[in-house]
């Protein structure tokens, strides 16, 4: 059994509602419109845009009779919508909708990152207006971070100067200090990160804010190479390619979570209850201690380095007990801070982070 990511699958049916909520008004303005123009304008192929339409036909209001679902008209290669459930009429909130938009526009005009926060307050004013009284109370929105930290990062990077940071790298287990020239901030998966060049590598990179011990301020302007691009994180902070190594895993069923918090390649059933689970890492010093973290319930299948350094570790720490168990081997054997361990939410590596 080789079972599709579920991360993936859950993006590619977000992206059909974003392109089914716009079909209809584009398709309004422009009656009678060619369907390999539309495809065109909407960056889709031909074919996908009429499994689009033949999924638009069963889509309307309740009681989905006739007269109640979306129709169109098809003339040769052309399509009018002849019938749009009244998906034309202006939009109406309830008081529960109109607090979450409340609640979404004011957590992100306070999510690093965003470019132009004026706008978003703006359209939260009006919006706040429209509502009157069906948003009775005011409401305050903060994120489940360190926010001192955040803004103190998010002041020093729109100050447009150097910073010298001091940072420590999970992939390595080690604390350095480097000077960077900051991109910008920005929030990807709940946690808060400072793309930046950074002049000791060369290249920029992401850093996590909860993991940068200290930042100051340089007195030089920061300047970024014309080679330095921002990172494409529409997929994520992690990025897996053919060329990082795979790491192959039989896992249990209480490890089952990590197929759905980590790009898995493949996973595939085993014998009773086992999964065996392939997936991309940049660094075996990383998967060493995610192994080591996850249980007893799991055998690393591959690489065979892997799996003598998760031996090597696991017979370290029972060497460290007086009286050694099987499960003493289980947990951090590296006595990094507790702030500092994996999550479910931070992807594995990427070479871009750091």
């Amino acid at each position: 059994m080789t079972r599709p990511s579920a991360r993936g699958g859950s993006r590619a049916s977000a992206d059909r509602l974003a392109r089914l909520l716009n079909l209809v008004p584009y398709l309004l303005a422009r009656p009678g419109i060619e369907l390999a123009e539309a495809a065109g304008d909407l960056g889709v192929t031909e074919r996908q845009l009429r499994e689009d339409l033949e999924l638009l036909w069963v889509c309307g209001l309740p009681g989905y009779g006739p007269g109640d679902l979306i129709d169109m008209a098809f003339d040769g290669d052309r399509v009018t919508i002849t019938y749009d459930a009244g998906i034309d009429r202006p939009l109406r909130l309830t008081p529960d909708e109109a607090l979450a938009l409340v609640v979404a526009l004011r957590m992100l005009a306070e999510t690093p990152g965003v470019t132009n926060r004026e706008a978003v307050e703006r359209a939260l004013a009006k919006i706040e207006h429209a509502a009157g009284d069906l948003v009775a109370a005011p409401v305050e929105v903060r994120l489940p971070a360190d926010t001192r930290r955040v803004e103190e990062l998010r002041t020093a990077v729109e100050s447009g100067r150097a910073l010298r940071i001091t940072y420590y790298t999970a992939a390595r287990d080690e604390t350095t200090e480097r000077v960077v020239d900051p991109l910008r901030m920005l929030m990807v998966g709940g946690r808060a990160y400072v793309e930046a060049w950074c002049r000791r590598v060369e290249a920029v990179r992401l850093f996590r804010a909860d993991r940068i011990d200290a930042v100051t301020e340089l007195d030089e302007r920061a300047v970024v190479p014309p080679q330095a691009r921002p990172h494409d994180l529409t997929e994520g902070v992690f990025r897996p390619s053919p060329d990082l190594p795979l790491i192959t895993l039989r896992i249990g069923r209480g490890e089952r979570w990590i197929t759905e918090y980590y790009p898995c390649e493949r996973v595939e059933a085993g014998g009773g209850d086992h999964w065996l689970v392939s997936l991309r890492v940049t660094d075996l010093g990383w998967a060493r201690r995610f192994v080591l973290g996850l249980g007893s319930n799991v055998t690393v299948v591959a690489p065979v380095e892997l799996a003598d350094q998760v031996r090597a570790a696991a017979v370290a720490a029972l060497d460290a007990y007086a009286s050694p168990t099987p499960a003493a081997s289980l947990g951090s054997t590296d006595g990094s801070d507790p702030r500092r361990a994996v999550s479910p939410a931070d992807p594995a590596v990427t070479a871009g982070t750091q």
